[in-house]
């Protein structure tokens, strides 16, 4: 089926190398300079971020990473590894000459790592695909510029395919579906979406993350055929002090059992890997922001992780561009 051999890319945000303060701090700081992440002038960002943010947010958040860490590392890489090894396998089943790595926007390891592994494998041809469903110019955006910044030093860079966006794409919908109906919903449980947020600025400027969202949660929705006040979409993670997109998940959970909400079930579609936005933000910290404001019954539903159906997917994203 394939006479060139075929290099694939797995990118995922990132993450620290442990769940200590000066780990954090690095990772951070390769985060947060990032102007596809934060935009504002460097002479007014940088100082506040590290004299200030920093050294405020990186004891904080270790903590939050020490509440989810693994012998294998931060879930994030533990779950990227098995992905790429379910997906190599899945690929060598068929004999198709395809190599897959893992590379990370921040952190280790990184794109430019992946690249090398993938050019010392003699891959002529590259496919990259970005695990964000929805297109956000905070993180495909960033994945591209991060591809772009090392093919830059290279006088021949190898041919690649850039996955842009599956955020409709039938086998993820299907993969989300069959999650939710794994979990079998309550009758009364009350089914919230819960997306990564980004500035309500960058909507207006042109990103259409939100589009892409609502696009997949109806999709989803119909599919379940489930009733209009028996859902939302919201957005989380949001940080600073300026606008985000709304509604915004943990305000909603504090308010939700005034709306006779007492049941939820919690998934988020975006993150493809479950994370410390999944793991720590949504299955504890909001999960006490419901019960303490009175709710009764709180659950997460896992991110798609390795699940066959994922795999499949991502499989069959490569297979469409060869």
């Amino acid at each position: 089926m394939n006479k060139m051999k075929i290099g694939v890319m797995l990118v995922n945000l990132g993450t620290p190398d442990s769940p200590t303060p000066q780990a954090l701090s690095r990772y951070l700081w390769q985060f947060l300079t990032d102007p596809r992440v934060v935009d504002l002038p460097k002479w007014r960002w940088f100082p506040l971020l590290k004299g200030i943010i920093l050294p405020l947010r990186s004891k904080l958040v270790a903590k939050n990473y020490a509440s989810i860490w693994t012998e294998k590392g931060s879930p994030l890489l533990a779950i990227s590894r098995q992905q790429q090894q379910a997906l190599q396998q899945y690929f060598d089943q068929q004999n198709l000459g395809i190599c897959v790595e893992v590379g990370m926007t921040y952190g280790q390891p990184s794109i430019e790592q992946a690249l090398q592994k993938l050019t010392d494998q003699q891959a002529e041809k590259i496919i990259v695909l970005p695990l964000y469903p929805q297109y956000s110019s905070s993180t495909t955006g960033a994945v591209f510029d991060a591809l772009a910044k090392c093919l830059q030093t290279q006088r021949g860079f190898l041919p690649f395919e850039f996955i842009h966006s599956y955020h409709l794409n039938n086998d993820y919908i299907e993969a989300l579906v069959e999650s939710i109906n794994a979990a079998t919903l309550k009758q009364d449980e009350f089914l919230l979406f819960s997306f990564h947020g980004i500035p309500l600025r960058y909507e207006i400027m042109g990103d259409y993350y939100r589009e892409h969202c609502q696009q997949t949660v109806t999709a989803v929705v119909e599919r379940l055929g489930l009733k209009e006040n028996r859902w939302l979409l919201s957005f989380q993670s949001r940080f600073g002090r300026e606008e985000w997109l709304q509604p915004y998940t943990d305000k909603f959970l504090m308010q939700a059992a005034k709306q006779n909400i007492k049941k939820v079930a919690v998934i988020c579609p975006g993150f493809s890997a479950d994370c410390l936005e999944t793991l720590e933000e949504i299955e504890e910290e909001n999960k006490e922001n419901f019960l303490n404001n009175g709710g009764e019954s709180y659950r997460y539903i896992p991110a798609l992780n390795s699940q066959s159906k994922h795999i499949e997917m991502m499989a069959n994203l490569i297979l469409a561009r060869i």
